[in-house]
């Protein structure tokens, strides 16, 4: 009975020791038929060390390729325009409008070149540049050319006709205050010692006509615009043209620029034939 015993108990051992090991040959059967049936090519992934990763993970400028070009032919000047001012036609429209315009001269920044026989005054911004005006200029008779400077300048300033002119039109005032109704205008810039001026206005139609005795008038907003710029000193040239009066010979070098008066040769207008306006104060007849 013994022996029988212990018999059943080593067949109940050995069960659980057969089980195991069967169960261990299974499991090592299934793992090497998975190694056997991944394909040839496929590795297992690789976990990168820390810092490829890092390195990795850092964004890259790569620069653009450069492309090399042939270099920039030299520039060619044009050629100086002539010193003279531009011939330019003040009938075009919009030629009397105050305008930056291409004009080559050797005077010096701030000079004022006056254009009589094409109604155009030029401001000297550059050597190449200018700022032009349209003007009024001197009547027939009345044109003058000559060189003068700025002596002063005025604002609003106020009109005492010359003794010569009231000759001419006794019907003028003795004084007139500066203001709107004023012939001289918004600015007044006075020409060396002469009578003549450099101004505004208040018959705006006048601008590109020969209506004065020789004074250069501006529409208010022009002159306005002028006198900022021009500085007491300035010279000013006024170019010759064949309505110009010119100096006679001995007389001083700014006879060109002297009012009319009783000793003026015959061919100047007299009073009797002075223009006067059709209605309204009598002052056209302005420097």
């Amino acid at each position: 009975m013994k022996k029988r015993a212990k018999r059943g108990k080593a067949e109940t051992i050995a069960l659980p020791m057969a089980a195991r090991v069967g169960i261990g040959v299974v499991a090592v059967a299934a793992l090497g038929y998975g190694l056997l049936s991944r394909p040839a090519g496929v590795q297992p992934a690789r976990k990168p060390p820390a810092s490829q990763a890092q390195a990795s993970s850092t964004p890259v400028y790569v620069a653009p390729p450069v492309h090399t070009s042939a270099p920039a032919p030299a520039a060619i000047s044009a050629p100086a325009p002539p010193a003279e001012p531009p011939k330019a036609d003040a009938d075009a429209p919009g030629a009397l409008v105050r305008q930056v315009v291409d004009y080559a001269s050797r005077q010096a920044p701030g000079t004022v070149i006056i254009d009589t026989g094409n109604t155009f005054l030029y401001l000297v911004l550059n050597d190449r540049q200018a700022m032009r005006y349209g003007i009024g200029v001197g009547r027939e008779g009345f044109a003058w050319a000559g060189e003068q400077t700025v002596a002063r300048k005025a604002e609003w300033p106020d009109w005492r006709p010359p003794v010569e002119m009231v000759s001419r039109q006794p019907y003028l005032p003795r004084f007139m205050a500066g203001g709107p109704g004023n012939p001289l205008g918004a600015r007044a810039m006075y020409l060396g010692e002469t009578e003549y001026r450099i101004h505004g206005t208040n018959k705006p139609d006048t601008i590109g006509k020969r209506v004065s005795s020789g004074c250069i008038r501006l529409t208010n907003e022009d002159v306005v615009d002028l006198y900022e710029r021009v500085k007491v000193g300035a010279k000013v040239i006024v170019l010759p043209n064949a309505a110009a009066r010119k100096p006679s010979p001995g007389a001083p070098p700014d006879a060109a620029s002297r009012s009319p008066d009783s000793a003026a040769p015959p061919n100047r207008p007299a009073a009797t034939n002075a223009q006067t306006p059709a209605s309204g104060p009598k002052v056209a007849e302005v420097r």
